[in-house]
């Protein structure tokens, strides 16, 4: 349970289960926010594509999520409808997991190495969409991936979370390295900006919306 003072508002766990099937892709995605459960369970990620599962795992473990991300896609013509569909469902989950952004931090952002690369990630829960990605990456794939499903990975949740979010790609030689700092530097970034403090503001907007 959170560490919360017994005078702060209670603070209800954020969590959301999406559901999305289409002609191309079957997929699900169970999400909870909060890390430091006793009960909280490993990631969970099975799409199919090999080392998108291990993007996944990565982004949920350094984003402090609890996840389970399965998709059943069109595989003979390639990942992209599996890693676009699996993007849309997460951005909506983290959404739905959001509510109302009731004393979250709102701001996030992280400079992560990966050996030789670097990537920096820097998100904000606006409530408006944006993406801002550059990366020049060394190979066209990684395994089973092709490493410009990265951008459109990062696209759908982005859109769908209805966040605004800047990835870029610093320096780097090997495409493994480079596609995972910048998971790991999206997944910390989203991991500050969905903090909460009962103690701060409870919408951190001159709107008094986000």
């Amino acid at each position: 349970m959170p560490d919360v003072a017994s005078d702060d508002p209670p603070l209800d766990p954020r969590t959301a289960d999406v559901y999305r099937t289409t002609g191309e892709t079957d997929v699900t995605v169970r999400l909870a926010l909060d890390p430091g459960r006793d009960d909280a369970s490993a990631p969970d990620c099975d799409t199919g594509v090999a080392f998108f599962d291990h993007m996944l795992d990565a982004l949920a473990r350094h984003g402090g999520l609890e996840l389970e991300a399965r998709c059943n896609g069109d595989l003979a013509t390639g990942p992209h409808h599996t890693v676009e569909d699996t993007g849309i469902a997460l951005g909506q989950a983290l959404r739905q997991a959001l509510g109302e952004k009731e004393y979250v931090a709102r701001y996030g952002h992280a400079c992560v190495p990966m050996d030789e690369a670097l990537a920096r990630a820097a998100v904000d829960l606006s409530g408006r969409f944006h993406l801002s990605f550059e990366a020049d990456f060394s190979r066209e794939r990684v395994g089973d991936f092709s490493t410009e499903m990265t951008r459109h990975f990062w696209r759908s949740l982005a859109e769908h979370a209805r966040l605004a979010m800047h990835l870029d790609l610093l320096k780097g030689e090997n495409a493994h390295h480079q596609v995972e700092a910048l998971f790991k530097a999206g997944a910390r970034a989203l991991r500050e900006a969905t903090r909460r403090d009962p103690a701060g503001d409870r919408t951190p907007s001159t709107k008094g919306v986000l």
